[in-house]
């Protein structure tokens, strides 16, 4: 009997499947038996692998503690296997898979991510390994050394988000050498920091990939109990969606439109640079007291009604509100636009007008060289002018551009709150500016100027068609 090309065909793609589903249950299990091997040297505490442990910890001990830069960048490196980054990241990963109408891959997810993160803190009470000793204590942690918490949670989290999103084709590959540098970074961070062993790394790397194969396997039986077609892993978990968890679509290009968008951006900015010297320059001439007078008055007054209540709510405002906090908040900001919308303008918006912003706030208070009010609560503030605000500037331009997105995107009830939360911050944030005595009235004035003409140039540029011109304006395009 002859076969057709068809059948063929049908015949090598099932081959295929069965081979890449072999070498992954083959993968699996040895990911399981080499780490349940690890576990057992561990917690016999075999003298080689203890002495080994100790000589790679005291070598890396050395190399890092005599460069305050070496243990900088680790120190920031690692920060990236955190409990509270790998929390927002699921978080916003989550989000965004809810956002796109995929709640079961969105529960996936968090079921790994969270089984992961349990699954550590029941084998490290289990095996109750003491951290290493090392020469000079360059970071701290707190708990037993075995496994690595921030190996495995690594491993889980952004390993379950590479398999949910590599079923997008374009920058499969990116995205998975990206997550491996990441996953491998992290742990080799733990080892040079002193915080782990060597074996610690390494259980944190096997058990998490064998979590990683259990609850993906699981996730592929509901999908066979659906009815839902059987792909290789290394399509993704979940093909079929490629569309919804695609960033967004191409967009028609206006030919010379980003040189005309840039050239109107540096004009604008460079016209509000000006303005901002002139203010600057008219509030320095005749000393701190004029012009004008109701400045002073205005940071007594509120230097007049300090209280140690007001200043247990107020004060630590100055943390939250800094460069971390806004920066974390864009970065939210911008991931939930993109899902919302599937569209690139409401980044490119948040991305303008905050590097607009902290470049005209740096030229500004460089050249301004205003004092901060004399009454001011003493604390640690950064060295730069008192004009204009930084934190004023940046939580405004943040609010401002969410007030502008969730205008445009946004239906219902709930955008009036968002709204209203919006812009309420940054009033709260110059409250506490002139509570603590850290602005005068007209440095916040200032900010005001920089920020509201700052984004609404950047969003006239962004949203007026000079760059790209909007799905819905095309002929033939999908709504």
């Amino acid at each position: 009997m002859t076969i057709s090309g068809a059948d063929r065909r049908t015949v090598v793609t099932a081959e295929k499947f069965a081979v890449r589903s072999a070498v992954s249950l083959i993968a699996a299990s040895a990911a399981g038996a080499a780490f349940f091997v690890v576990l057992a040297v561990v917690w016999a505490d075999w003298a080689p692998v203890r002495a080994a442990d100790q000589a790679i910890s005291t070598s890396f001990n050395r190399w890092v503690a005599g460069s305050e830069t070496a243990v900088a960048v680790l120190r920031g490196i690692t920060t990236l296997g955190d409990t509270t980054t790998l929390i927002g990241v699921a978080g916003l990963a989550t989000a965004w898979l809810l956002l796109r109408r995929r709640p079961w891959v969105a529960v996936h997810v968090v079921v790994t991510a969270a089984g992961g993160g349990l699954l550590g803190v029941v084998v490290k009470e289990l095996v109750g390994r003491l951290r290493p000793l090392v020469e000079v204590e360059v970071a701290d942690a707190a708990g037993p050394s075995f496994p690595s918490g921030h190996t495995l949670g690594s491993t889980v989290t952004y390993g379950v988000l590479l398999l949910v999103f590599a079923s997008v084709p374009r920058g499969r590959a990116a995205l998975t050498w990206l997550v491996v540098a990441v996953v491998v970074a992290v742990g080799a961070t733990r080892v040079a920091l002193g915080v782990h062993y060597a074996t610690d790394v390494l259980g944190g790397w096997l058990l998490g990939l064998l979590w990683l194969a259990l609850t993906t396997e699981v996730f592929r039986q509901w999908r066979r109990d659906r009815g839902m077609p059987d792909v290789p892993v290394s399509h993704g978990l979940v093909p079929e969606a490629a569309d919804d968890l695609e960033p967004a679509p191409e967009r028609a290009h206006v030919p010379g439109g980003a040189w005309r968008a840039a050239a109107r951006l540096l004009v604008a900015w460079g016209l509000l640079l000006g303005a901002l010297f002139a203010l600057g320059s008219w509030l320095t001439a005749a000393g701190e007291d004029v012009p004008p007078a109701w400045d002073r008055a205005v940071v007594e007054w509120f230097a007049e009604r300090r209280t140690p209540a007001w200043d247990a709510v107020l004060v630590p405002l100055g943390d939250a509100t800094g460069t971390g906090p806004v920066i974390t908040a864009a970065v939210v900001v911008c991931v939930l636009a993109l899902a919302a919308t599937r569209d690139w303008r409401p980044v490119l918006l948040v991305v303008l007008g905050l590097v607009g912003e902290v470049a005209l706030f740096l030229i500004t208070s460089s050249i301004i060289d205003r004092a901060r009010p004399a009454s001011r609560i003493p604390s640690d503030v950064p060295p730069t002018s008192a004009f204009p605000s930084g934190h004023v500037a940046a939580s405004l331009v943040l609010g401002a551009a969410v007030v502008l997105l969730v205008r445009r995107a946004v239906r219902g009830w709930w955008r009036v709150p968002a709204v209203v939360l919006a812009a309420a911050v940054p009033a709260v944030v110059a409250v506490q500016r002139l509570y603590t005595g850290l602005h005068h009235p007209t440095d916040v004035l200032g900010s005001l100027l920089l920020a509201l003409v700052w984004i609404a140039v950047v969003h006239t540029a962004v949203y007026g068609g000079v760059v790209v011109r909007p799905a819905e304006r095309r002929s033939g395009a999908r709504s």
